[in-house]
């Protein structure tokens, strides 16, 4: 889990994310002590969270739904490029565990695994 920082990182955010997201960006790295791996994960988080919102915004002004050559009623694409920056976001984050509180398990333990001794 990366601690929390002392000082600011001397790395500014990667210039192709949006100015609210470089600031969270450069807030998250100067709260926290993070190794460049965690650096990684979290610019991959931020521009997980910027295509969700370009996502968002197409959806907008386009509506959730297109028709197609034969006339049918399909989900826009952006719906799925939403869908996946959202989860990519989700579990970078869950990945970066920037929480001070270990996060419960998701699921219980399968029958018979090493965690669960009593089955």
């Amino acid at each position: 889990m990366p601690q929390l920082a002392s000082a600011p990182d001397p790395v500014g955010p990667p210039e192709h994310l949006q100015p609210a997201t470089a600031e969270w960006w450069e807030a998250t790295c100067t709260a926290y002590v993070l190794e460049p791996h965690h650096v990684r994960l979290l610019t991959l988080a931020a521009e997980a969270w910027d295509r969700g919102q370009e996502a968002r915004q197409i959806l907008a002004a386009d509506g959730i739904t297109v028709t197609d050559r034969f006339d049918q009623v399909r989900p826009h694409p952006a719906v799925a490029i939403e869908r996946d920056a959202r989860l990519s976001f989700a579990r970078l984050m869950r990945e970066l565990d920037l929480d001070s509180e270990p996060a419960p398990l998701s699921r219980p333990p399968r029958r018979g695994s090493v965690f669960n001794a009593s089955a």
